[in-house]
């Protein structure tokens, strides 16, 4: 799929793309933080005939409701080409070393190799946490990698 990037000078970025069945969406991310979803009309491509202004908050659940279900997509298409990867999902505990620290601090992938591909909280997916990202008890943490580099982080959130 081809994602067209255009400059709004002044107001930001567009970022627009066109479905399978024709339609072309866009998402217009104003300086301000601000973000409009745009859903153009079938007959003039360059008229809009939606525009949904989304909140941080709004964007957020919008990225989460679509792209939870396409990680659990991709890491099941990865197993099935790469032998020997695995991905497994380690709860954070309250006796953790790692509860209330960040991804940064546990160091994961420099100590192991494995990667942290999201963390579970609640009835949240955070894919793709940055370094920054703090650990809770309750959360479970999803790892990617092989099956003995994903034991190492598994010691490593339970022992430190």
């Amino acid at each position: 799929m081809e994602i067209e990037q255009t400059a709004l000078p002044g107001i930001g970025l567009k970022h627009e793309f066109t479905t399978h069945t024709g339609r072309r969406i866009g998402i217009v991310s104003h300086r301000s933080g601000r973000r409009d979803l745009i859903i153009y009309d079938r007959d003039d491509p360059d008229r809009a005939c939606e525009s949904v202004q989304l909140t941080d908050e709004e964007a957020d659940a919008l990225v989460e409701l679509l792209g939870a279900p396409r990680i659990v997509q991709r890491l099941n298409a990865l197993h099935r080409e790469v032998e020997g990867l695995v991905s497994v999902q380690i709860p954070v505990t309250p006796s953790s070393p790692y509860e209330g620290r960040t991804l940064g601090d546990a160091r994961i992938r420099t100590r192991t190799g494995a990667s942290v591909v999201a963390v579970v909280r609640g009835d949240q997916v955070h894919a793709s946490p940055t370094p920054d990202f703090g650990f809770r008890a309750g959360d479970v943490v999803v790892v990617v990698g092989d099956a003995e580099n994903t034991a190492a982080v598994a010691d490593i959130l339970a022992d430190g």
